[in-house]
């Protein structure tokens, strides 16, 4: 089965930029899509981006503001999620997820 592991996270100061890394091992041969999640103590999770594996064709959440992009490199099996001008509210835990496994996530934290 495939595994996922998340990268990429730390800390950063409201307005600048992260880039995230999911990288898949195993079995992704049967990996159709990856979506990107964002979860806090206080919230259930927020879908924050889809990609489908075959063609990189993306879906965002209707709120979306269009500062987060999702992309993939198929030759490296990695999925990257490009936030841009991050706000404090964005702090969370970020991971990935195919089908119903899902990685350790790594932690975003902006500051004002």
């Amino acid at each position: 089965q495939v595994h996922l592991v998340e990268s990429g996270g730390g800390l950063v100061q409201a307005g600048g930029s992260l880039r995230l890394s999911c990288t898949l091992s195993g079995g992704t041969a049967d990996v159709t899509s990856v979506q990107w999640y964002r979860q806090t103590l206080e919230k259930e999770r927020d879908f924050v981006a889809h990609i489908r594996w075959k063609d990189g064709v993306t879906f965002y959440p209707r709120s979306g503001e269009g500062r987060f992009i999702v992309s993939r490199d198929a030759a490296l099996n990695t999925v990257y999620l490009q936030m841009n001008n991050l706000r404090p509210e964005d702090t969370a835990l970020y991971y990935c997820e195919a089908g119903h496994i899902r990685g350790q996530g790594t932690q975003v934290t902006v500051s004002s």
